[in-house]
Order: C-alpha cells, then structure tokens, then sequence
C-alpha cells in the first residue's frame, strides 16, 4: 500500500500521537481555546480504554475526581467529570454519595464520554514514523488504518507543526519469567490481563502474585475473598522489604505540584538519578484503605480458630523461573535479607509488576539525528516539557508521561494532567488561555526565590495564530 490523501494531509498546529488520559486532557483542553488550533490526534486502539484489565470491581482512584482531565486548569469546561454526571443526571447521586474517591470503572466511562465526543480524536490509526521535513518545516507522520479487527485498511499521512507523544507505559516483566509469561499455555500473565483471565487463574489449585504495589495488593485481595476459607492457597511474594503504605500525608502530596516539578527539573541530572529510586513509597507503595481491607479480610478468616491458606513474603526475588510437567510453574525464590534461597511450585503466576515507558525509539527513529540526550541516553526534556531538538527543527514535540526522569515522580500522576496539558497550550500559542498558579505548595523546595516569574516564551519558528489561518 502507498500513502493516500486524507483530509488529514493538510498542516496541522498540533497532531497528538497516544490517546491515554494525558493526551485525552491536551485534546479537551485545546478544544476549549477561544482561537482554535488545527489539531488530530491518534491511537492505534478501536476506541478509549484505561487500564481494563484492572477494574476490578469497587477499586478507586488514589487521586481525588478533582484530577480529571481538565478541572485543576479549567474548572468551567464542559469535559469536566461534573459535567459528566451532569450529562448522565447523576449529579444528585454523587452529591449524596460522598466519594472523593471515585470507582476506577466510572474514571474510565468518564474519559470514553468525552473520547467519543470529541471530533479531534482518531482511533484505530496506528503511526508508523515521524519525520522532519526541513523543506516544508513540518513534521510527516505516517500512519495506518486499521479496520475493527486490526487489520491494515488504508496508509495516510499527516503533518503538522508540533507534536505531543503520548505513548504511555506498557506491562513490565522481570526477565527470569518473561519466557514464560510470552508462552500462551503457561499460567503466567501480568496484572494488566487480570480481569480477562480472572475465571480461569480463580480454577487454579495454588495461585502466586508478585508485586507489592496497589495493583498487587487489589489482585491478592480480590482472589482472598473470592476463594474459601481455610483453602486459599495463595502466595503473596514482593522484593520490598515490607508490604507498605504508599505516601498520603499532605504535606508529602506536595511533591505531586508543579512547584516540585519545577524544582526537580532544575536539579543536575546526578542528582535526579539518586532522587528517583528513594522517592518509590510515593507511588509504589499501597493505599492504606486497602491495607486495612486486606487485614481486616484476613483477620476474618481467623476468627474460628486456625489461620487462613495465604503466605505474604516481602524481600523476596524471583531468581529464575520453569515449567514442571506440563501445568505447574516453579519459581527459584532468594530472601534477600536471610541470604536464603528456596522453590516455590504453584499453578498460576499473576505479574503486578509494574509499568515502564514505551520506548520512542521506533516512532522516533526518523528524529533520532536531531534529538539530545542525556549522560544515560535518554532523551532531554526542557522545562516546557520539549524533547531538546537541533536548533534546526523549528517544530516542537512535547512529551507527556514520558518525563519522569526529567520532572519527578509526578509525570505519570493523573492530578497533574490538566496543567501539564494546560502549560503546553499556553507554550504552543505563545499566549496564556489558561492561567496557571504561580504557587501550589507550601513547601519551598529549595532556596531560589519561588515567586519569580516562569516566562513562557513561543515554540521557535511557531507562526502567530492569526496568520496561520
């Protein structure tokens, strides 16, 4: 197939690649722009989906509904969650509900309501590759259309002057098991696939989950209540040295504000390195509510005597991994403390083993001459959230949820979305459709002067609006 003309072959101001929640708030956002810009944005998938595989029923968000994807920047847009509810004349409901906290499953209805809405958004079209045409001055992306079954249907390509990737995360899986989770007879998958194959792991004689995080704790909770007391038979195995609580003090929330973005942005990149592994109770720790229910869950089946079926092991790692017979997987165990190792044989393995950023790599290849990166090779991320490009490209490729190691620990928080979404908007059109706080925090982070002004000055090479059109 060659490339054909589409309606989307004209110059775009903003083409975004990825629709997760990030880019999903820049596209609700910038649909609220008094001076519209030319925007698309695309995703391989049918349609909007966050996280399916892990709403499980009654699990929450561990931010406030606050964090949707435009409140904290507009509080008056229509794609606000309130105005969902609002649209499904459910405000009264929630109202006496009382929930600060809302249900995974309703944060994940709420961006398909906006998603579907939308006229910006174009789902089922995979990018290939992205150029720079220094001719043109633009970016090329190509793409392909994909029909309801995957298949490739049609090549399209689209320029425009900017770019805003967001790709997201996908599935981490330590590589003493990534054989056997790549294996599809082998009972090994990670939490991502959970509610899909929740039936069959819950016909498991013996069943493992590895990870000490919030999907973690949700998982082994979920399968403890479904099985019966006194045959659980689940392990519960995590490298940290304790089944923690994750960080919800106040004042440690702060380092989820864009005070502290700022502030770690400006700190040597040594010094970022060293900050980073420290700060994982910030978000790799588990909710305290959940703690409690796990707890209280356990402590239940202990009430008539006798202990539940269910071994929690914190400072275990998982050495290697194999298949015994034909059904089993046994798991090469190492304490980490005791200096001890053992096996462990059992019938099914669910990986809550986190998320890793997508690699640009592939997307990016055709940009890659012209990218800085940094003493670890990866990419240079400036202060506006801009991969650091030659002076010669003249467009502009933000990165959301791809920054962590440039802006902290609350790149891939979703209460941060509106105002990243909202800075890159202000940074695009030179202008300020949304004023953003000049202070969030109580905390001085460090001892520079916090109140002076952070100018935003227009991407190079940008054409006024005005002109554009």
């Amino acid at each position: 197939m060659t490339p054909q003309s589409t309606d989307l072959d004209t110059a775009h101001d903003l083409v975004g690649i990825g629709i997760g929640p990030f880019n999903l708030s820049l596209a609700a956002l910038a649909d609220g722009l008094r001076t519209p810009l030319t925007t698309a944005f695309f995703d391989q998938r049918p349609a909007f989906h966050w996280h399916p595989g892990l709403l499980i029923e009654g699990t929450t968000l561990q931010v406030p509904f606050l964090a949707d994807l435009v409140t904290l920047a507009d509080p008056t847009s229509p794609w606000s969650f309130l105005n969902y509810l609002k649209a499904r004349d459910r405000l009264y409901p929630f109202y006496f509900a009382e929930r600060f906290h809302i249900q995974r499953a309703e944060y994940d209805a709420y961006c398909r309501w906006t998603s579907e809405q939308l006229t910006t958004l174009h789902f089922g079209h995979q990018v290939d590759a992205v150029r720079w045409n220094p001719e043109r001055r633009l970016f090329e992306i190509d793409f392909t259309q994909l029909d309801q079954d995957g298949e490739a249907e049609a090549l399209g390509r689209a320029h425009t002057r900017n770019i805003a990737l967001g790709i997201g995360t996908e599935p981490y899986i330590p590589e003493p098991l990534r054989p056997l989770a790549e294996a599809p007879t082998v009972p090994v998958i990670h939490a991502a696939d959970y509610l899909a194959n929740r039936e069959r792991f819950l016909a498991a004689g013996h069943i493992t989950v590895i990870g000490s995080g919030q999907s973690g704790a949700e998982i082994f909770l979920d399968l403890l209540r479904a099985r019966p007391a006194g045959a659980e038979r689940i392990h519960w195995l995590a490298r940290t040295e304790a089944f923690a609580p994750m960080e919800y003090s106040k004042l440690g929330l702060e380092q989820f504000t864009p005070d502290y973005a700022r502030y770690f942005h400006a700190l040597p990149e040594h010094v970022r390195g060293e900050l980073l592994p420290r700060q994982w109770q910030l978000h790799k720790g588990i909710d305290a509510d959940t703690i409690a229910a796990i707890h209280d869950e356990l402590y239940r089946r202990s009430l008539h005597g006798g202990w539940p079926d269910a071994v929690l092991t914190p400072g275990v790692s998982v050495r290697t991994a194999g298949r015994v017979a034909t059904t089993k997987v046994e798991l090469h165990l190492e304490h980490t403390q005791q200096a001890t190792r053992s096996r462990l044989t059992t019938d099914a393995v669910i990986l809550a083993t986190g998320y890793r950023e997508r690699r640009v790599d592939r997307i990016l290849a055709g940009i890659d001459p012209y990218m800085r990166r940094d003493s670890s090779d990866r990419p240079r991320i400036d202060q506006h959230h801009r991969l650091v490009l030659d002076p010669s490209v003249s467009g502009t490729i933000y990165v959301q949820n791809g920054e962590r190691h440039t802006h902290g620990v609350g790149a891939p928080d979703l209460g941060l979305a509106a105002w990243r979404s909202a800075s890159i908007l202000n940074h695009l059109t030179g202008d300020e459709p949304y004023p953003l706080p000049r202070r969030t925090a109580f905390t001085t982070f460090g001892l520079e002067d916090r109140n002076r002004a952070h100018s935003v000055p227009a991407p190079r090479g940008l054409v006024p609006l005005t002109e554009v059109r």
